[in-house]
């Protein structure tokens, strides 16, 4: 394979497929429309074997659109595909991972009542005489398959008792068992620590000079410059540029993104905390402990302020998000709310004393097939609906929020799954914001989003906290904590690491102290 060399800004040879080689996989001028909305619009889009190529743009500017069309999810667009030189035009995910075509989901598709090894074969067990599943044939290669990427899991495992990271890199494994020549990554590190995300590169680079090709679709722009050769940006549907990644910086591609200088778009790398203990403390866990993930955790949410949580995956950030909303079984230690002791064995029971909860998987809330208003509405039915629905009065709702929250496209009745990442999780928060909670537990708030989305995001939990409610916020993420946070825990290994309360707080720290 032909390869150019470049050298990136620390000086280190970077290997670049020839761009004059024929691509493995190209698409012109191809245009996809919902309802009328253009979500892509005449796009030229290629990859070369053995290649890493990043595709980055904010929200909605048609990257998961144009993945989906290549993996066969959409069947329906204009325009042209070509495979190995040849044209095709996919009806179904089976299509094109028969042509070799294989994607990971950010929003995972694994099955989580059944086993790690039945997920990495799902669709394709292996049969003794007589048709019956051969177990131990498919928990012994799915042990193998595992352990290529670094993993050390048992395969009898169900698969969701995983941690989300675990689940994707189990998805990964899948996809590869599959045998895909061309692999589409939607956001696979968005959910992984930087230990996890070093060993995901290392597979990523062994299957490149292995001379798969790769699509890697991430918001984290510093993971797609380590990762990539060449790095395409779209922007509203268009795709506006393709460079080596060894020749840009992550200034560049946030100005091409979002059309204008990123300086007030950046999150933050160090922050000064204002935590105040004589505000009022609304809800408060005193030596909390599950028996698993957690052990001896003490914090306190208090009025008009945002306590972050931080830590790698996997330190209890899960547990303890869930254990506050009623879905956790503590073992021990005290849940106090104004000042009594509670104990949630419901997640309605929380609901109703006045706890919300957004979690780490937008789709564990939301009804993706049911349109915007209905999914606002579904927290306050009771509220509204005492006797029989009124659509008029949920729409009328869902209208405020769309306005407040600049959710797009700005419409109530438009099924939830077109709408981007970032909008979905506005739609999320929106559900909490008619009648506002006492506390309110945030699970990565901005994970899997575009800076521009982030913004949004951080204005809106902002505003919730000026507004009285008492805000935790768990993340992996030390930029969103750095960003939103007037007080953090650092957790490790389910335990409570460190806290800081007042003065100046830098990234380094809190990657210390986890």
């Amino acid at each position: 394979m032909a390869e150019d060399i470049l050298y990136q800004s620390d000086g280190r040879a970077s290997a670049l497929p020839s761009p004059d080689a024929a691509p493995l996989l190209e698409m012109r001028d191809v245009t996809k429309r919902f309802g009328g909305i253009a979500a892509l619009r005449n796009v030229d889009f290629s990859i070369l074997e053995g290649e890493v190529h990043g595709l980055v743009g904010e929200n909605g500017a048609g990257k998961s659109t144009m993945m989906k069309i290549i993996a066969g999810v959409y069947a329906d667009f204009e325009g042209e595909m070509f495979v190995g030189g040849k044209p095709v035009h996919f009806r179904s995910a089976r299509e094109a991972l028969d042509a070799g075509i294989g994607m990971v989901h950010q929003e995972l598709s694994v099955v989580p009542d059944l086993t790690v090894a039945e997920n990495v074969f799902l669709g394709h067990q292996p049969v003794m005489a007589g048709g019956l599943i051969d177990w131990r044939r498919m928990n012994r290669t799915a042990r193998t398959q595992i352990a290529s990427l670094g993993l050390d899991i048992d395969p009898t495992t169900r698969m969701g008792a995983l941690p989300v990271g675990l689940q994707q890199l189990v998805e990964l494994s899948r996809v590869l068992f599959s045998g895909a020549k061309i692999i589409i990554l939607d956001e696979p590190t968005s959910a992984l620590s930087p230990p996890e995300v070093e060993r995901l590169f290392g597979v990523l680079r062994q299957l490149r000079e292995q001379g798969r090709s790769l699509i890697f679709i991430s918001h984290f722009l510093d993971d797609v410059l380590e990762i990539s050769d060449r790095v395409t940006v779209f922007r509203n549907g268009e795709r506006v540029d393709t460079s080596p990644a060894a020749a840009l910086t992550k200034d560049e591609i946030i100005s091409r993104m979002i059309g204008r200088g990123s300086a007030e778009m950046t999150m933050g790398e160090e922050t000064e905390l204002l935590g105040d203990d004589t505000k009022p403390v609304v809800m408060e866990v005193k030596n909390i402990s599950d028996g698993k993930g957690l052990a001896d955790v003490s914090l306190s949410l208090r009025k008009n302020e945002i306590h972050g949580i931080y830590g790698f995956m996997g330190c209890g950030q899960i547990e303890l998000s869930r254990a506050l909303f009623g879905k956790g079984n503590l073992r021990g230690g005290t849940t106090i709310l104004d000042g009594k002791p509670v104990r949630f064995r419901s997640t309605a029971a929380a609901r109703r004393a006045g706890v919300a909860y957004v979690p780490e998987n937008r789709s564990m809330m939301l009804f993706r097939t049911e349109p915007v208003f209905k999914n606002m509405s579904i927290s306050i039915l009771d509220r509204i609906n005492r006797i029989m629905l009124r659509p008029k009065a949920e729409r009328r709702i869902a209208t405020g929020h769309i306005e407040d929250l600049q959710i797009r496209p700005p419409r109530t009745d438009i099924d939830l799954g077109n709408l981007s990442g970032g909008n979905q999780q506005k739609v999320a928060l929106a559900k909490w914001l008619t009648h506002l909670p006492k506390a309110l537990i945030l699970v990565e708030p901005t994970r899997g989003m575009d800076v521009g989305a982030k913004e949004d995001v951080i204005r809106i939990v902002k505003a919730l906290r000026d507004k009285g409610v008492a805000i935790l916020v768990l993340s992996t993420e030390p930029e969103t904590i750095l960003t939103l946070a007037d007080r953090v825990t650092v957790m490790k290994k389910g335990r409570v690491a460190r806290e800081f309360t007042t003065g100046h707080l830098e990234k380094a720290d809190l990657l210390s102290a986890a």
